[in-house]
């Protein structure tokens, strides 16, 4: 690993909260680093229609507010750098953030979002041909056209992949367990009116298999077994956040009540996963570290 210089501020995330944290620390005239695993924007790269975000009376689709984000980072010159966090400890008054080298920084935003939650379905899933046909994100699927596409869940995030994929002339069975609908009466009645869009509920998944390049998902509910099929099979089950490289001894409440250790997004918000929200966590942060280095308080 190669060690580099301290930095100010470093944010782990380049969703909407370290895209905020990122683009107020500029205005205050420091250079935050911003480090990403995968890509700019989050979870917005899943959304399909973002209605809430104030500013667009019309709404905009996720990953044109992605791009308008990326354009706000250039704007700024907010360079990110793509790596991996892969442990975060504090040891001699300062953070050790470990990717393919070694960072050290002051303060730490921690704006990493949520990761799904994955589920084993059957035995059958050691199959590497039905693994590569499994996705618990819509944003790999949104180049694929005249699909058949199993969507398991009954959440916001349920509904809106399938009016996602619809859009793009897929057909969609939505699967669920229970009986109750979780997702927004507003998403609900959207989906009823689109023909391509059926809805399974009370029903389980049994077993899926693969034949004549086809996943065959044997399903039941209360009164009878039936199979679907389908090209892919995208599970919507929830979110938890993604914190896995926390070190164990990484000591949170103090790190953060000492002003030094921020978390801000949906890393920290549960089920208020919107991206007003979000943008808002991170400037806060933002503000709060900028307050912190104007006082001089002892570090």
């Amino acid at each position: 690993m190669t060690m580099m210089s301290a930095n100010d501020v470093t944010i782990i995330g380049a969703g909407p909260a370290g895209i905020a944290a990122a683009v107020q620390l500029r205005r205050y005239g420091l250079d935050p680093l911003v480090l990403e695993a995968q890509r700019v924007g989050g979870l917005l790269w899943n959304a399909h229609r973002v209605e809430n975000y104030l500013g667009f009376p019309s709404g905009i689709s996720g990953h044109e507010l992605v791009e308008l984000f990326q354009r706000q980072l250039e704007t700024w010159s907010v360079p990110v750098f793509f790596e991996e966090v892969r442990r975060l400890s504090f040891s001699d008054g300062l953070f050790r953030i470990e990717t393919d080298r070694v960072r050290i920084s002051r303060f730490v935003i921690v704006a990493t979002g949520t990761q799904p939650v994955r589920a084993e379905i059957a035995a059958s899933l050691r199959s590497s041909e039905i693994r590569e046909r499994i996705f618990y994100e819509v944003y790999p699927l949104l180049g694929i056209r005249a699909k058949k596409i199993v969507i398991m869940g009954a959440g916001d995030a349920a509904f809106d992949y399938a009016l996602n994929l619809a859009a793009r002339d897929n057909d969609i069975a939505i699967l669920h367990r229970s009986a109750e609908i979780k997702a927004l009466p507003l998403l609900q009645a959207r989906a009823c009116m689109i023909p391509k869009i059926a809805y399974y509920g009370d029903t389980k998944l049994v077993d899926i298999k693969l034949a004549c390049d086809e996943l065959q998902l044997k399903c039941a509910n209360r009164t009878q077994k039936f199979a679907i099929r389908a090209d892919y099979l995208l599970l919507a089950l929830g979110r938890r956040p993604r914190l896995d490289f926390l070190d164990a001894r990484l000591p949170v409440e103090e790190l953060s009540h000492r002003g030094r250790l921020y978390f801000a997004g949906d890393v920290q918000n549960d089920r208020y996963r919107q991206t007003a929200i979000a943008v808002g966590d991170g400037l806060r942060a933002a503000m709060q570290i900028c307050e912190r280095l104007d006082q001089r308080e002892a570090l």
